[in-house]
């Protein structure tokens, strides 16, 4: 789900496919979106599919050995989301999580059998009749206010809850020495950026800026954190990046354009993310968002994808070989896990 509305855009931005042309002009040739896209990713590769039993699934993360992923997907017949392991192998998904609430951002612990993920699955109000969500707000997230992170095994037993604090707590990952995770939270009033030990001991905040910070990573080297954040109030994400202390936070972006889900190259040079132009819909128009390549001192963006589809939460492998990702492309009714090889420099 990592967010924010993470969950909530694989539903509503994967929602609907966007109606552009399928080339862009390169000089006096035109040139497909698979042909841009050659550049840097080769044998994309759908990973899950709804029959598999899953009607919608994204949000997808590598084991520290790049063999296995897990993921969210909701089960067939079913509105929320749910944690799944798979073998990338087999190709047989596993559902973790205990299939009750909503279940948003998995992650894999960088050097023990143990994975991380929000659930909300101790709500007490779990088969009550709630009213419905407000349709006229257009895209929101739910931030469920039973929603907390819970440490299990790979198979999803021994699962121990890590926070409690009235609010959401979610969208959470391990530092690269597994000893910490940062996560967001509205404890305080404000959704920020927290950390706390692994166990769930000493948690505290890291940011202190109004409006959402969310979907938070630790660099490679464990000293900084990126993230997004709606400083303005303008739902235009900006990308931002926070020393692992709580020190120096600052922007990395700082355009009109809609900025979400980076995440670090294994280098800890570049982050991908994906970008948008929402200006577009005062036009009637529909924005695309595609996935960009940034340098980590904002000065040279690339693009990644052209599908006339959503491409959404990218990651890299640990090794950088790999990058996987969310999207619609291929006509899909609903957001699947795609994977290609990564051929382009950091």
């Amino acid at each position: 789900m990592k967010s924010v509305r993470d969950s909530l855009l694989l539903s509503s931005v994967a929602s609907f496919t966007v109606i552009l042309s399928c080339v862009r002009a390169v000089g006096d040739e035109q040139e497909s979106p698979a042909s841009a896209e050659a550049k840097f990713i080769k044998n994309v590769t759908q990973l899950t599919f709804s029959s598999m039993g899953l009607g919608k699934a994204g949000e997808a993360y590598f084991s520290p050995d790049g063999m296995k992923i897990i993921f969210q997907a909701t089960p067939e017949g079913q509105s929320e989301y749910q944690i799944y392991v798979m073998d990338l192998k087999t190709r047989e998904p596993k559902m973790v999580s205990t299939g009750k609430g909503a279940c948003t951002c998995a992650y894999f612990h960088p050097n023990k059998p143990k994975i991380i993920f929000a659930s909300s699955h101790l709500d007490p109000t779990l088969g009550h009749l709630k009213p419905p969500k407000d349709a006229g707000r257009g895209y929101a997230w739910d931030f469920n206010e039973y929603m907390d992170i819970f440490e299990a095994d790979l198979d999803g037993s021994n699962l121990e809850r890590l926070t409690d604090a009235p609010g959401y707590d979610a969208e959470g990952s391990y530092s690269p020495d597994g000893k910490s995770i940062v996560f967001t939270s509205n404890r305080d009033g404000d959704l920020e950026i927290y950390v706390m030990d692994a166990d769930g001991k000493n948690q505290r905040r890291l940011t202190h800026g109004k409006g959402y910070d969310g979907g938070p990573f630790f660099s490679p080297d464990g000293r900084t954190i990126l993230y997004r954040g709606d400083r303005r109030g303008d739902d235009n994400l900006q990308i931002r990046i926070v020393n692992a202390d709580g020190t120096n936070d600052r922007a990395i972006t700082d355009n009109p354009l809609f900025n979400w889900c980076p995440f670090w190259h294994p280098s800890g040079k570049s982050f991908i993310f994906t970008q948008a132009d929402h200006r577009l819909r005062e036009k009637g128009e529909r924005p695309n968002y595609d996935l960009y390549l940034m340098t980590l001192d904002g000065t040279q963006s690339t693009r990644i994808t052209y599908d006339p589809a959503s491409d959404v939460l990218p990651v890299f492998s640990p090794d950088g070989k790999k990058l996987m990702w969310t999207s619609k492309r291929g006509g899909l009714p609903d957001a699947q896990v795609f994977v290609a090889d990564w051929i382009a420099a950091d």
